[in-house]
């Protein structure tokens, strides 16, 4: 198993040069024009061109004499002006580039993939900002249609587009070939995909509305949840893959075991005992199916159907069992406390082990088959050498029922899931704890391993499913579709798929090669730097990198109106206290007043010498405070739109600033990383509040007005005591820095958001984490509670603003989008559409509402899902 510790590092090392190799090639085209790329396009188009490098090294030989292209007699050769206004080394680099990809990774392997996440996300973050690679990566979508050695590379292009979250609507994508990737969550409104190719995409939840769909080719299409099992009549108490992934077994309350066809769905043979079923386990062979039913273990060939054996010998109902790596050895544990480890060879007992207090849920044998895990009734788990049968270690950690145990592929971690609402990774060798991840989303009834040993599955009991990345400790996915507790999960052979089983008496399959997507307020095109609730909380307003102010309606999560009339990046907003005036700070060094409704702006107030980093209007809203990047702080006139007041202080950036409550002291945070304290009425410093070690980003008052939080790049977040100017508290737990923080309204909560792409929830009297909010792509920017405290808006890096129930920690979906309406379809005929059918209301391929396409026109098409199948209605 070391061995393939270090292959599995090597690999990643593999990955991580590449990725780096990737960015490399992509920074050479910053000395290029990105209007060339569709030059080229338009001429390869033009000419049909089947290979790109061919016609540029032609270009490239009729260069050498411009009067030759003049002369040239071929008719085909056309954009003969363009070629001339192409330079030579223009065309060089172009294709140095092109011959770089074309063999690199990035045109080999789908960058969809869960180990290509961590590299993707830092390669985001690198080129999402520059318009010549996002143009270049257009130019490689658009290129598969005629090349097709450059397939795959096009692919991964149009996947990085859509998880930058860039506008894609009302493009042309005419005869693009696109295979082996993820476009989830694409938004690709009224973009024209006449004769375009797709082949094994993942399409969940991307927008197809009005988009057209002519002369279509799309097979293999793939989505989150593949499909539904139901056959049931009660609780599905687990579910378990064959070793070779055709089949899938369940057992449930209602006494049977059902058999299924992974790619059909059609039910397998029957068995059906006295009792209900808990457990069942498949040998490594496929030749043996052993499950429990009340205090009998039963072997069974799942090839014939029959009966092998019976294994008899527990004194209370069988709760789980599991065989060995090998297939020797089968475990069982009980409510009798015990476990008992079987010959399947001769179907007598080799040992009985005993040492939990209560009934033993769960047995798992590492893959190297040296030890046993049990997890208890008892909060304890045990592992157990199972050569001697002896208790090797207890683990001890969960405060509640340990309900799943779980080995990774490596035998190096275990992970187990409890009725604490925790999941606990447990380093196998040292018999620690390594992590601990928390969701808040009630029992966890099952944890499984992928099969490279990065993700972890578990099953909760607000029927959701998470996918957790086990080396960061970060929720990846959250999936929802079942309607009550989610019992077991279980991954498939391979990893792709991902079988889970609940007390709705379903089984339900998941395509978890990617991330599920998720609902976002969408609109801006580029960083959203900072949210604003209005003070009656109707309202939220947004200001972003593209220069933009979006004010949302919260209750339909639809854009009420864009302010547009800054020339630069908008840093700031914030509405006046009666909610008639928004004040907006940007980088272009001053600060607008707008009138919120009629969006006219009513004063431009100009002094700062650098970027307004923030705005703060005082509770009476006659003072408006901005902080800028000239070190400095000033006050204004909000009447006249006059300077009232220049603070100096810091030796660096002002980053935030914040009125105290009664509106009689002001707070700052600077790159410097202090906190100063100002007498409004005086303009002197009060006090200097010194603790971070790197810049202060981020500060906010309670309520009451006693405490100030502040957020730090040093990650931290720290409570300090005005009246003592002491730290009352630290904060830890973010792992880069802290962009945001804000106080609930009743002083509670502290929400924060980081450069880790989560917002944290503190409890602010104990000071512990409260909850970890995922879903964002890219960093939080901005966190912001709505007036009565019941929502909480964030914006990120990742171009998206979220809104969040506080008190449930769940991200808020907008109850009039028709794409959550629907909520049921059955999969069906395929469809070979012969002629035009226009306005297509509703195009599903799955049980949940997983895909939208209203007012879409398809003619001649045809659409394929993994199966064969796919389904639309009218």
């Amino acid at each position: 198993m070391g061995n393939c510790g270090i292959g599995q590092k090597i690999q990643q090392l593999e990955i991580y040069k590449s990725e780096n190799d990737l960015y490399e090639v992509f920074a050479s085209l910053k000395l290029l024009d990105e209007q060339i790329f569709s030059v080229i396009f338009e001429m390869l188009k033009a000419e049909k061109i089947e290979d790109c490098l061919k016609f540029l090294s032609y270009i490239q030989n009729l260069q050498q004499n411009k009067q030759d292209i003049l002369q040239e007699e071929n008719p085909s050769i056309l954009y003969k002006d363009q070629m001339l206004n192409v330079e030579k080394n223009i065309i060089n680099r172009i294709m140095d580039i092109l011959n770089k990809l074309k063999d690199h990774d990035y045109n080999k392997q789908n960058y969809s993939r869960v180990e290509y996440e961590e590299i993707k996300k830092d390669l985001i973050i690198k080129i999402s900002y520059d318009k010549k690679i996002i143009e270049f990566l257009k130019f490689l979508v658009h290129l598969t249609g005629l090349d097709e050695r450059f397939i795959q590379c096009g692919s991964n292009s149009l996947h990085l587009l859509v998880q930058m979250k860039l506008d894609l609507k009302e493009l042309c994508f005419q005869n693009i070939r696109i295979r082996n990737t993820s476009l989830a969550g694409a938004n690709l409104l009224r973009c024209d995909l006449s004769g375009s190719e797709f082949d094994n995409i993942n399409i969940s939840g991307i927008n197809l509305n009005q988009a057209k769909l002519l002369n279509c080719k799309w097979r293999n299409l793939r989505i989150n949840e593949l499909n539904k099992f139901n056959g049931h009549r009660n609780s599905v108490n687990f579910v378990c893959f064959s070793p070779d992934g055709k089949s899938l077994a369940s057992c449930s309350d209602d006494k049977s075991i059902l058999f299924w066809d992974v790619k059909t769905g059609k039910i397998k043979p029957i068995i059906r005992e006295k009792g209900k079923i808990n457990s069942l386990s498949f040998s490594p062979n496929n030749n043996i199916l052993a499950f429990s039913s009340e205090k009998i273990v039963y072997l069974w060939n799942p090839k014939t159907g029959k009966q092998i054996c019976v294994l008899s010998g527990h004194h209370a109902d069988v709760i789980s069992v599991c065989f060995s790596t090998d297939g020797t050895t089968l475990a069982s544990s009980s409510k009798d406390c015990s476990i008992s480890l079987w010959n399947i060879k001769t179907g007598q007992q080799k040992a009985k082990l005993v040492g939990h207090l209560k009934w033993v849920q769960s047995v798992c044998f590492s893959p190297d088959g040296t030890t046993l895990a049990s997890g208890s009734y008892d909060k304890s788990i045990s592992l157990w050498d199972v050569k001697t049968g002896v208790q090797k270690a207890k683990l001890d950690g969960h405060t509640s029922w340990v309900n799943s145990v779980c080995f990774s592929p490596d035998s190096l971690i275990l992970a187990s899931g409890s009725n604490d609402s925790s999941i606990r990774l447990w380093n196998v060798k040292k018999s620690q704890q390594k992590a601990k991840l928390d969701c808040q989303a009630g029992y966890v009834f099952s944890v499984c391993f992928s099969l490279d040993s990065n993700t972890l599955a578990s099953g909760y009991e607000d029927y959701s499913i998470r996918l957790w990345n086990v080396k960061t400790g970060q929720q990846r996915a959250k999936l929802n579709g079942h309607s009550n507790n989610v019992n077991t999960v279980c991954f498939s052979p391979d990893g792709a798929i991902l079988a889970s089983g609940s007390e709705d008496n379903s089984i339900r399959l998941w395509d978890v090669m990617v991330v599920q997507q998720k609902l976002e307020l969408e609109g801006h095109d580029e960083t959203v730097i900072s949210v604003c609730f209005s003070p009656d909380g109707t309202t939220l307003v947004s200001g972003s990198a593209d220069k933009y102010i979006r004010l949302w309606d919260i209750k339909t999560g639809k854009e009420k109106a864009k302010i547009n009339g800054h020339s630069k990046a908008i840093l700031s907003v914030n509405f006046s206290p009666d909610g008639t005036i928004l004040a907006a700070g940007n980088e272009n060094n001053s600060i607008h007043l707008w009138d919120v409704k009629t969006g006219q702006q009513k004063a431009k107030l100009v002094g700062h010498q650098g970027y307004v980093n923030q705005v703060n209007f005082s509770p009476d809203g006659s003072t408006l405070a901005s902080g800028s990047g000239d070190k400095s702080i000033r006050l204004w006139d909000v009447k006249t739109g006059k300077q009232k007041a220049k603070l100096d202080g810091h030796s660096q950036y002002v980053n935030s600033i914040c009125y105290s409550p009664d509106g009689t002291t002001l707070a700052s945070g600077s790159d410097d990383n202090s906190i100063c304290l100002w007498d409004v009425k005086t303009g002197q410093q009060k006090a200097k509040l010194d603790g971070h070690s790197s810049y202060v980003n981020s500060i906010c008052y309670s309520p009451d007005g006693n405490t100030l939080a502040s957020g730090g790049a040093d990650n931290s977040i720290n409570l300090w005591d005005i009246k003592t100017g002491q730290q009352k508290a630290k904060l830890d737990g973010h792992e880069e820095r802290v962009h945001s923080i804000c106080f609930s309204p009743d002083g509670a909560t502290l929400a924060s958001g980081s450069s880790d792409n989560s917002i944290r929830l503190w409890d602010i009297k104990t000071g512990q984490q409260k909850a970890k909010l995922d879903g964002h792509s890219n960093f939080v920017r901005s966190v912001c509670f709505s007036p009565d405290g019941n929502t909480l808006a964030s914006g990120s890096g990742d171009n998206s603003i979220r809104l969040w129930e506080a008190q449930t920690e769940q991200q808020i979906l907008p109850p009039n989008n028709s794409f959550y309406k629907e909520s049921l379809a059955i999969l069906s005929n395929t469809i070979h559409s012969d002629s035009t059918t226009s306005y297509i209301t509703i195009l599903k391929i799955s049980q949940n509402p997983n895909l939208e396409a209203e007012g879409t026109l398809i003619m001649k098409g045809e659409f394929f899902d993994y199966k064969g199948k796919f389904n639309f209605r009218e």
